[in-house]
């Protein structure tokens, strides 16, 4: 059955009977609870952490959970993009307080983790208090290295044309402002993407289409200029994904500026600095949209838990592909954006990683061999004008991984796709955090 053959009120329906059967991963069988008197610490209380949380306190009777985090408030970070178009208020991504989605009998620690001994099996917070574990699961997300743009600070966004969407809830509303200053008028808008792996690597394309259509929506299209600005020699690590945001770009008339990495701006001039492989390039503008550089956050840099070769300076922690489990570290475990994995900086993968780590570690406390493993599954639903968007999934090789094939086209776009982004992702996403999806 096409989208043709049902109408619009028809196809919610199916929508939401379809993301209740896609929220339920494939896992085991073996989901009966187990006593034990382990000690789990969990750093980071973010969608990773707090899912595991929840997920282990289902299926542990009698252990002891900690999570460790400073953040008060749960952000729905999926929704920035929406609020940095102006369709959603900041308040759309601020869910409640950390501790409200956390099970009782799961302790929470309001620090930040200052230290990983995982020789001593223990984290100790920045106030000193030591927190012995059996089994870590090192689920802090990222950081944003905003000091690594040259003459650029926080304070500037939504200031003379400048946005920020990743930097939170605030930036991505005064983002909207800029992008909306600049509609008003048109000129050139300059979109970038950093030079280092990265939480939802679809949102800087995402937000180029966004601002494109909302500039043509305002009747300035034809006075500006969009230009996307990749930090390689592709546009989406997935090569059928590139080609066809390539075909999308040259339809729209976005143009495409290949390894070009943003190291500075000048938000007097307006005037921004790139390293390519010719040299220092400047682009004016009237619009940037600024991406900084990602890495692990300090207290995982400054531990034995990163990989030491690869993805050199970004410090990701080294765990196995497929259990998620530290290579070095058998009681060590590592999910979400921290995960040196090849794939899944994404709130879908967590969905999918989780399941794994649950069941490699409940393996283990049972003496034996986990079943579970992680494909490397991605999902961007990448929005490519308002009301239209493709919704990509894959995997570690590059292959396409639809979850509605027959009815979801991956690579078209499609008003039903952009539904599932605007309305139907963020219950998924509360019940991914619940530990039911």
């Amino acid at each position: 059955m096409g989208t043709a053959a049902i109408g619009r009120r028809g196809f919610t329906a199916l929508l939401g009977a379809g993301l209740a059967l896609g929220a339920a991963v494939p896992r085991s069988e073996a989901t009966t609870v187990v006593r034990t008197t382990a000690r789990i610490v969990v750093v980071g209380g973010g969608a990773a952490g707090t899912t595991m949380a929840n997920r282990l306190a289902r299926r542990l009777e009698g252990a002891a959970i900690t999570v460790v985090d400073p953040r008060r408030e749960h952000l729905y970070q999926p929704g920035y993009s929406l609020v940095a178009a102006g369709l959603k208020p900041a308040a759309y991504v601020i869910d409640g307080r950390t501790r409200d989605w956390l099970p009782a009998g799961v302790r929470l620690v309001e620090e930040e983790a200052a230290e990983i001994d995982p020789e001593a099996r223990r984290v100790t917070t920045r106030s000193g208090t030591r927190l012995e574990y059996d089994f870590l699961i090192v689920a802090t997300g990222l950081e944003l290295d905003w000091s690594a743009i040259e003459g650029f600070s926080l304070d500037l966004v939504g200031k003379n044309g400048i946005g920020a969407l990743y930097a939170g809830p605030e930036f991505a509303e005064r983002t909207a402002r800029a992008v909306r200053g600049f509609a008003e008028k048109g000129g050139v808008a300059v979109f970038t993407r950093p030079n280092t792996e990265m939480k939802c690597a679809g949102a800087p394309i995402k937000h180029t289409f966004i601002v494109e259509d909302i500039v043509a929506t305002a009747g300035n299209r034809k006075k500006s200029e969009i230009v996307y600005c990749s930090n390689s020699k592709v546009l989406f690590s997935v090569p059928i994904v590139s080609e066809r945001v390539r075909m999308l770009f040259h339809e729209r008339g976005i143009q495409i500026r290949y390894e070009h990495v943003l190291r500075a701006i000048d938000p007097v001039r307006r005037i921004a600095t790139f390293a390519t492989p010719e040299g220092t390039k400047e682009i004016g503008y009237d619009y940037i949209h600024v991406v900084p550089p990602m890495r692990a956050p300090e207290v995982v840099r400054n531990s034995p838990l990163p990989w030491a070769e690869r993805w050199k300076g970004q410090y990701w922690v080294e765990v196995d592909q497929k259990t998620l489990r530290h290579r070095r570290y058998p009681e060590v475990f590592a999910l979400g954006d921290v995960a040196g994995v090849p794939k899944g900086k994404t709130a879908a993968s967590v969905k999918w990683q989780a399941p794994v780590v649950e069941d490699q570690l409940v393996s283990q406390i049972q003496g034996r061999e986990g079943t579970e493993t992680y494909n490397g599954y991605t999902s961007c639903p990448l929005i490519t004008r308002i009301g239209r968007a493709m919704l990509i999934e894959f995997d570690y090789n590059d292959n396409l991984l639809p979850s509605f094939p027959g009815v979801i086209a991956p690579l078209e776009e499609l008003w039903i796709t952009w539904l599932m982004k605007e309305i139907a992702l963020k219950p998924t996403y509360n019940a991914m955090l619940r530990g039911l999806a």
